[in-house]
């Protein structure tokens, strides 16, 4: 098997995306709908936070799995929007949202984010009957002692909060959040975590809980800038094959049948890029997660060949 006989596979089965554009038709995530129809929860768990295409692709898929999928609430993560006020302003308006999103964490205050919640405010403006709306209180655990303190903690937490939620309000739940929390992983290992057996993240409790039920989504991305130089991903990183297919931006259904030879790739350990407000282009090969492989952490890949960064939300004048 080369690597070569896995990109033309990969050419050869992924559905090219046509737009960034958020308010743009959704025929290209027609793909999609096999692979969601009968979930629970489906999370979009993103490389990088700070990139303008993986923002603009992920508002794109949480527009088609609730305008074509039924999916009503989304576990936008990060903070607390029913804090913030930001759950209050989609229901009914009140308030600035882009005031709003000036007292939330740094990478909730950017352009792309504030588009989403104006497309929900005007989403329920159409649809006062049934809403979509926000998880609230992502993050808080329903096992009684359990440790928030800690990142074995955090993730149990956010798992837990989003299986509180569905199990109470019966929702279709769309989770968007970091690709390290939503992969598939009993034993993730970052370069935030290093560690000989790392921990278990949410999508692992998820998938525990709801099986194949939860649809894991991969944003990743092969080079650019985010808000920082990325340079090209190591040749044994799995973002590395992806970028071979020579494709703009593409989605690829990890559950499709494959030959042995990629199934074999598919399934072997790798890494994938996981980058957070800091990067280090000299030390390149730490910023991913392992100890995984591509189809253990994600039933289907977004893949953008570049980024370019997110627009900054300007703070608010007084």
């Amino acid at each position: 098997m080369t690597e070569t006989t896995v990109a033309q596979w990969i050419r050869q089965h992924a559905h090219p995306l046509t737009t960034l554009d958020p308010q743009a038709p959704l025929a290209d995530l027609l793909p999609l709908a096999d692979l969601v129809r009968d979930s629970a929860v489906v999370a979009v768990g993103a490389a990088t936070r700070q990139a303008h295409e993986l923002s603009t692709l992920a508002h794109r898929a949480v527009r088609f799995l609730v305008e074509q999928q039924g999916f009503r609430s989304l576990a936008l993560e990060g903070d607390d929007a029913v804090r913030l006020g930001l759950d209050a302003y989609i229901s009914t308006g009140t308030g600035d949202p882009k005031a709003l999103l000036s007292e939330a964490r740094s990478f909730w205050q950017t352009e792309e984010i504030l588009d989403v919640v104006r497309w929900m405010r005007s989403y329920n403006r159409r649809h006062q009957d049934d809403p979509v709306r926000f998880v609230e209180d992502l993050g808080r655990p329903r096992t009684p002692g359990l440790r928030m303190d800690s990142l074995a903690g955090i993730e149990q937490g956010l798992a837990e909060s989003t299986i509180r939620w569905q199990e109470e309000t019966g929702d279709k739940i769309v989770y968007w959040g970091g690709l390290a929390h939503t992969a598939v992983s009993s034993s993730r290992n970052t370069y935030s975590t290093p560690s000989p057996h790392g921990h278990r993240n949410a999508g692992s409790y998820l998938r525990e809980r709801f099986g194949t039920r939860y649809v894991s989504i991969g944003l990743t991305f092969h080079h650019g800038t985010a808000p920082y130089l990325i340079t090209s991903p190591p040749e044994d990183f799995a973002d590395a094959t992806l970028g071979r297919a020579d494709l703009d931006t593409y989605l690829l259904n990890l559950r499709t049948d494959s030959p042995a030879s990629v199934r074999a790739w598919l399934d072997a350990p790798t890494k994938t890029r996981m980058i957070g407000p800091a990067y280090d282009p000299e030390d390149n090969d730490a910023y991913r997660i392992s100890d995984g492989s591509l189809a253990g952490w994600f039933d289907a890949v977004i893949h953008s060949q570049v980024v370019t960064p997110v627009g900054l939300l300007a703070p608010p004048s007084h």
